[in-house]
């Protein structure tokens, strides 16, 4: 028994020493240091945000291009070739104002205060340069005329007394001083004659009336020039100040298209060429015209010039301010050109497709880019192109199908986008 005994301790303790070796491997066993764990997760990090931001890059590049398998382009119709030169007898389009320069307006005012007694004109009436548009009368324009025949009469005599010291000078029995003090005072009231007289035409007065003694009790307001009264700003009884505007009267037989051309096409346009265009108060009419001036002012907002064209046909219907759109019609010119169908306005900018073929898989397929372009002439369905940056003259474009290519785009940014 006692043998038995010590045998099974003996059994225990060889168990004992066993897993005590075991553990004691594992304790010495070196650890793996935290540095370098951690450059690892560190390593790992970089990795994946390489690899994101190859792909963020990769799907923003594609966002701008658009890949057409043979299949789709054949499907689609879209014609791929270089970019052509076209010979176009170019339409400009251009808008614009009917519009009246400053000689064919006049604006009417008092030249002095008075009440107005009558109003002989209504506004759109014709008028004649002369013709009587109102009278006014208050006691300043009586006494202004009863004050100048004092003074001529005053005049008439310092004249004779002139003459007479003239005469006793010559004949030596007349003093100089004399002569000359009657000389002052005749032309001293000669100069009030005529500062009184120049009054009286303004006021469209004539002075050799007055001189026998008719005063008038109303003036006349009279027209400067031919054509329609604009405006009548004054009413019975009104008392006007001096130099207010009592009519504002424009010519109408010399109103003109005012057109703006835009920067890009200034070179193109000259005097002589023709304009047609269109005006809402004479819908379904186009109108013709012919460019007798381009302006040497150049305006920045919008970035254009103006250009005035002779109305070949004139209207009634035409008034100053009026909106207009139309075309000047240019001489034939060689142009880099393609169908209007080629080119697309995305974002107010004007923008074609260049064309790569690229195989992919074994497989070709076109990449389509868009190129941004400024936009000239257009005739008979063809458009004037000038690339904003430098374009190979042997590159590739699409001739057609600008819109479908652009919503491709816009539909890949959207998608992106969420």
């Amino acid at each position: 028994m006692s043998q038995y005994k010590l045998s099974l301790l003996a059994y225990l303790m060889l168990i004992i020493l066993s897993v005590s070796g075991c553990y004691q491997q594992t304790y010495d066993r070196p650890a793996p240091k935290a540095e370098n764990g951690h450059k690892h997760h560190h390593s790992d990090v970089k990795e994946f945000d390489r690899h994101s931001k190859t792909d963020s890059m990769h799907m923003h590049q594609e966002i701008n291009e658009v890949h057409l398998s043979e299949l789709m382009l054949a499907n689609l119709d879209i014609r791929i070739d270089t970019l052509p030169v076209r010979s176009l007898s170019g339409k400009i389009k251009v808008n614009g104002r009917l519009a009246l320069f400053p000689q064919h307006r006049a604006t009417v005012t008092a030249i002095l205060g008075a009440n107005v007694t009558a109003i002989e004109v209504i506004e759109g009436e014709k008028v004649h340069k002369g013709q009587v548009l109102a009278y006014l009368s208050h006691p300043n324009l009586t006494n202004l005329q009863a004050a100048y025949i004092r003074v001529y009469n005053q005049m008439q005599f310092l004249k004779k007394e002139y003459l007479r010291e003239e005469h006793l000078f010559e004949a030596g029995v007349g003093s100089a001083k004399a002569f000359q003090q009657a000389k002052a005072d005749y032309l001293a009231m000669k100069g009030e004659i005529a500062g009184y007289e120049a009054q009286l035409v303004q006021l469209n007065i004539d002075a050799r009336q007055v001189r026998t003694g008719k005063i008038l009790q109303s003036v006349p307001v009279v027209s400067p020039i031919d054509g329609n009264i604009e405006k009548v700003l004054i009413q019975l009884g009104q008392f006007v100040d001096p130099n207010a505007t009592l009519f504002m009267i424009m010519n109408l037989e010399h109103i003109h298209a005012d057109l703006m051309v835009f920067e890009k096409n200034v070179s193109q346009v000259r005097e002589g060429q023709q304009v047609s265009f269109r005006v809402e108060s004479l819908p379904g009419k186009t109108i013709s015209a012919r460019i007798f001036a381009v302006g040497k002012n150049f305006e920045q907002t919008p970035r254009a010039v103006h250009v005035h064209a002779e109305i070949e046909q004139k209207h009634s219907l035409m008034i100053p301010g009026m909106y207009i759109s139309g075309e000047i019609h240019i001489e034939n010119s060689s142009v880099t050109a393609l169908p209007e169908s080629a080119v697309v306005t995305d974002d107010g900018k004007s923008f074609i497709f260049s064309a790569e073929p690229h195989r992919q898989n074994g497989k070709m397929e076109w990449i389509f880019r868009p190129v941004e372009v400024r936009t000239g002439i257009s005739d008979d369905g063809w458009i004037e192109l000038f690339p904003v940056e430098s374009f190979p003259d042997n590159a590739k474009v699409a001739w057609n199908n600008a819109y479908y290519l652009i919503a491709e785009i816009n539909k890949s940014e959207t998608s992106h986008a969420h």
